[in-house]
């Protein structure tokens, strides 16, 4: 049975470079829209840069940095804490950050070693929205005690900004993994891809 390697120093390094990205893209604070109490925010949109450039390990790594931080700091945005986010209505979102990443990450390897950005748009939309949004939504209906449909359309109005954010990572994507392609390697031979190169 084959284990999974420790991480590289450098490793480390995207880890933590990505974690503190998605702590940065929370300080421009949030935008409510309706009353759902789902702000808007750009985190999202480092939670999909960590899973297209990071991988499925890396990028799971770099989030649960952040929620880690979050339970004795507010790394989130709005100055919100891990805890704050988990008591309210954000809850599913939040918790949702994780298996976004990795689907995004793990699909993304598949691409590798040449990324294009159709697919990509496709698997950020997926792990991004999709898997992101099945998470949220729950957590809507538990916190908020909302019905599904209740939650589907107090989240409406958050789709356009969520696609662009998936369009965005996808050119980001494309530029970074042909212009470093060891970080694709590191990604992608971690998972069994051998014939990156």
């Amino acid at each position: 049975m084959s284990s999974t390697p420790p991480l590289s120093a450098r490793g480390l390094a995207h880890v933590a470079v990505f974690a503190a990205l998605i702590v940065a893209l929370g300080l421009p604070g949030t935008i409510n829209v309706g009353s759902s109490g789902v702000p808007i925010t750009l985190q999202t949109l480092g939670v999909m840069l960590a899973g297209a450039l990071l991988g499925p390990r890396k990028g799971v790594l770099s989030v649960l940095t952040v929620i880690a931080l979050g339970l004795v700091l507010p790394v989130l945005a709005g100055g919100r804490t891990t805890f704050t986010s988990l008591a309210g209505p954000t809850a599913g979102f939040l918790i949702g950050w994780i298996p976004a990443v990795a689907v995004i990450g793990w699909l993304t390897v598949r691409l590798l070693p040449r990324y294009r950005i159709a697919p990509g748009i496709v698997i950020n939309i997926f792990g991004g929205i999709i898997v992101l949004y099945a998470f949220g939504l729950a957590g809507m209906m538990m916190r908020a005690d909302l019905t599904l449909w209740q939650a589907v359309t107090a989240n409406t109005t958050y789709l356009p900004g969520d696609l662009i954010k998936a369009v965005i990572t996808a050119l980001v994507a494309s530029q970074v993994h042909r212009a470093y392609p060891a970080l694709s390697r590191d990604s992608a031979t971690a998972f069994g891809k051998a014939k990156v190169h």
